[in-house]
């Protein structure tokens, strides 16, 4: 390979209390949570809008609430709000959001679907960071950090503005893909253990004529029914079971990477349909990853097809929408202070640093936190091991792949975004090094800010 050494140019300088690298799920909450807070607060993000896995990968936002129903006699109870809510709330008002639609069957699994209109979402999620006062640079990419002495002192980004130097006393790495963390040298691992997707939009459907052809074949694994083009007590979220088709249809499905499960807040639109692809190699190799884009759209193509073939009412479909890349569900597992393991979740431990609680589970007909209750997310669980001004959020973290079926999930990383960007503004406010930050002082801004605690651990 051929080299060339670039010539010596002064870069530009920009200074914060607080950066944010990555507008996505965690990183609109860890920016809102930290602006709000006192901190002068930078958003880099490399897209034009804010949003992420939840405006692109998803099917719905899991999960606000304990697992009530799956457990007879357990209250039910809203585990996840603060900052997360409010942003349900302000989709609410602009018809963006199923609300949290009771899951009336498959409640072992999820306990409601909170479904989302993925536009609607990136100009809330704009307009709040707008009125919280944070200076936003999207289409910008991170290209480098400088460490120094175990603390970053800054980072390098690219855009079509120039090159530039952001500077802060406090850093928060919400990328996905922990690419902070990498560039500045912190411990990491590359696992490859989740496919990647690419979610798409598909018109001109009928989510009854869904429903309807799961229950002929004896398919329906979940379903809720919330509002739905602004009508309460409308189906928004089918889940049918592959495993359960005809051979030929099972091997046809599984060889596509298509989950036959759909969300809804619109008539005649499924807001995403969900295409999976197993890479031999971690994703965060650029070449493989050109090759998945490539094959993830060919398979959208079979999907449609299938679709129009064999579902009621959707005879017409079509993509609507697609991710403008594939989706990860994790890259780099970045090495923090703790990491949380499954006996933690299953067994509803909590901390003493405990920063919100969470119940979710992705594998819930297997594991399930233990009585219906919540687990603790540990302060120490953000903080990037070996780097004093560092934090890491969302799928990120958690090497163990059965932990992070449930740490990784959306309103797990919403919660965490909020966690972090209020330690990083209180951080930043006194100077201090992550692991300095009184936690009791921590505790009491997330409780005046709305984020839920239970009682008695």
């Amino acid at each position: 390979m051929d080299y060339v050494v670039e010539q010596e140019k002064k870069i530009p300088v920009k200074s914060y209390d607080v950066v944010v690298v990555g507008g996505g799920t965690t990183g609109v909450v860890a920016a809102l949570a930290s602006a709000r807070n006192g901190a002068k607060t930078a958003l880099i993000e490399a897209k034009g809008y804010p949003g992420g896995i939840i405006v692109e990968g998803g099917t719905a936002l899991h999960s606000f609430y304990n697992m009530w129903k799956a457990f007879p006699g357990v209250e039910k109870r809203q585990v996840i709000k603060g900052i997360p809510q409010e942003i349900i709330d302000r989709l609410m008002v602009y018809g963006g959001c199923s609300g949290h639609a009771e899951m009336l069957k498959g409640y072992d699994y999820d306990s409601v679907c909170t479904a989302i209109d993925t536009e609607i979402y990136k100009l809330v999620a704009f307009e709040m960071l707008e009125e919280s006062g944070v200076d936003l640079f999207m289409n910008t990419l991170l290209t480098s950090a400088i460490n120094e002495g175990g603390k970053i002192t800054g980072i390098i980004t690219e855009s079509r503005s120039g090159r530039e130097i952001f500077k802060a006393k406090c850093f928060i790495d919400s990328t996905g893909y922990g690419d902070v963390c990498a560039l500045a040298g912190a411990q990491f691992t590359e696992i490859n253990d989740h496919p990647v997707v690419n979610s798409m939009g598909v018109g001109g459907v009928s989510i009854e004529g869904f429903m309807a052809y799961g229950k002929e074949h004896g398919l329906l694994n979940q379903y809720s029914n919330g509002i739905r083009s602004g009508e309460p007590d409308q189906l928004v979220r089918v889940d049918l079971s592959s495993s359960k088709l005809p051979e030929a249809l099972r091997r046809e499905v599984k060889d596509m990477g298509l989950a036959l499960v759909v969300t809804s807040v619109h008539d005649d639109y499924f807001m995403f349909v969900k295409i999976n692809y197993k890479m031999d190699v971690n994703p965060t190799d650029r070449n493989a990853v050109t090759k998945a884009e490539i094959e993830l759209r060919k398979r959208q193509r079979k999907a449609i097809e299938f679709i129009r073939k064999h579902i009621p009412g959707c005879e017409k479909a079509f993509i609507a929408r697609t991710s403008p890349t594939l989706t990860i569900r994790r890259a780099r597992c970045i090495k923090c202070d703790y990491d949380v393991t499954l006996d933690d979740i299953v067994e509803a431990r909590h901390f003493d640093d405990d920063v919100f609680v969470y119940s979710f589970h992705d594998c819930g007909a297997k594991y399930q936190v233990k009585n219906g209750g919540t687990y603790g997310m540990p302060y120490k669980a953000l903080c990037v091991s070996g780097i004093d001004n560092l934090y890491a959020t969302g799928m990120m973290i958690t090497s163990s792949w059965e932990a992070h079926m449930s740490t990784r999930n959306t309103v797990s990383c919403m919660a965490q975004g909020q966690a972090a960007g209020t330690a990083a503004a209180l951080c930043s406010k006194e100077e201090m090094g992550i692991r300095a930050l009184p936690y009791n002082v921590l505790r009491d801004v997330l409780v005046k800010d709305g984020v839920y605690f239970e009682e008695d651990k």
